[in-house]
């Protein structure tokens, strides 16, 4: 893959990208499989944050604002990753099956560009925003989406750019959110 305005950098970034995708793919983990495509499938739209900021509105209180900061990053983390991000990007998605993944990995590979992960966006966008206003959920819930960032990569339908990315945006989204709401 190579652009005639793409440096040298982002060339061996990008080879690295698929060295370690082609990894991942190759690398035997019937264990975590099934619970990797439940988890990635699970996370489609923020179900589980949506649901964590429904409990948490419930409770009242702090839990209420950290629900609502939460439900306020996914919305810009989304907004960011996947109308200014994808578009701007445009980055094929991976050939999980020339890189072997095993199917029993596999998910609805989407349609839309691969860079950034929306899907890592909005979970660590969720996690650090809830995570900031009530400090002993930050780290299960950035646990979380550390993981629902790698069941991305585990099932085929992202590179580890691609979550990195995502998840960077995630946080500069709850931070954005924050630092605006404070």
């Amino acid at each position: 893959m190579r652009s005639p305005t793409a440096g040298p950098i982002v060339l061996d970034l990008a080879a690295l990208d698929r060295a370690v995708y082609g990894a991942i793919a190759i690398t035997p983990t019937p264990s975590l499989d099934g619970a990797m495509r439940r988890l990635s499938h699970t996370a489609n739209h923020s179900k589980i944050s949506f649901a964590l900021a429904g409990l948490l509105a419930l409770r009242g209180g702090r839990a209420r604002r950290a629900a609502l900061l939460g439900v306020a990053a996914i919305g810009v983390a989304s907004a960011a990753a996947n109308l200014l991000g994808k578009n701007l990007v445009r980055r094929e998605r991976p050939d999980r099956l020339g890189a072997l993944v095993p199917e029993a990995r596999h998910v609805r590979m989407p349609t839309s560009a691969s860079f950034p992960s929306g899907h890592s966006a909005s979970a660590f966008a969720f996690a650090v925003a809830v995570g900031a206003e009530l400090p002993r959920t930050a780290v299960p819930l950035c646990l979380l989406a550390a993981t629902v960032a790698y069941s991305r990569v585990h099932t085929g339908v992202h590179y580890p750019g691609d979550v990195i990315a995502g998840s960077l945006l995630g946080v500069a989204s709850a931070t954005a959110v924050r630092i605006s709401l404070a």
